[in-house]
């Protein structure tokens, strides 16, 4: 099963997503490319963890 902190970045991204796409309609295209590239770096991106001793 997934952690939280999974979800929590699964439904953010999702959120991103929407709101770019959302933006996109309303014809403001450099804020969904924001948006899109955000959504994109949250989905890919490892989030490091600290090492433990």
């Amino acid at each position: 099963m997934k952690n939280s902190k999974s979800m929590y970045r699964d439904v953010m991204t999702g959120l991103l997503f929407m709101a770019g796409i959302l933006s996109f309609i309303s014809g403001d295209f450099v804020f969904s490319t924001l948006l899109f590239g955000t959504a994109s770096l949250t989905s890919n991106l490892n989030i490091a963890k600290p090492v433990r001793a």
